[in-house]
């Protein structure tokens, strides 16, 4: 399972790529039917407010920052045969403030925007209550798996 992870300066030489790999790893273990297991590449990329927020725009059709977005891709790389399920960016300064007015730290929560991202590219959604409900127990579940000590509300 290559997960890609790219970390945009000046947060590469303090955050942790492994880790944020493990969890998009762990997502994929646990939230995939093992039956049907096929090897998977995606790309996590860590960036500024501006960037996401033009994606946001681009894309969305939303003009705002937000934490993490998911472009799913659902492609076969030729090289592999792999199937390439997308791409999840994240917003570092997004995600430092949520992680300062939550208490906790900020790795823990690009664990959290990782793992909220991968399940986007599987095709959890979290737009209706009970496809939320379905999403965040799944979230919860791979977060334990991975050691993180956030949960989401369920």
């Amino acid at each position: 399972m290559p997960v890609w992870v790219q970390i945009d300066e000046p947060w590469q030489a303090t955050l942790d790529a492994a880790a944020l790999r493990r969890a998009a790893e762990t997502a994929l273990r646990v939230a995939n039917d093992p039956a049907t297991a096929e090897p998977i590449l995606l790309t996590i990329r860590v960036t500024d407010t501006a960037t996401v927020q033009r994606l946001n725009r681009r894309y969305r059709g939303y003009d705002k920052p937000t934490d993490v977005l998911a472009f799913p891709a659902d492609e076969v790389d030729l090289e592999t045969g792999a199937r390439y399920l997308g791409d999840v960016v994240i917003a570092y300064p997004v995600a430092a403030a949520q992680a300062r007015q939550g208490g906790h730290r900020v790795e823990d929560e690009l664990v959290l925007l990782t793992v909220h991202g991968v399940l986007h590219l599987l095709g959890y959604d979290d737009e209706e209550p009970a496809a939320r409900r379905r999403m965040w127990a799944m979230q919860a579940r791979v977060l334990e798996a991975v050691g993180c000590p956030l949960r989401p509300p369920l």
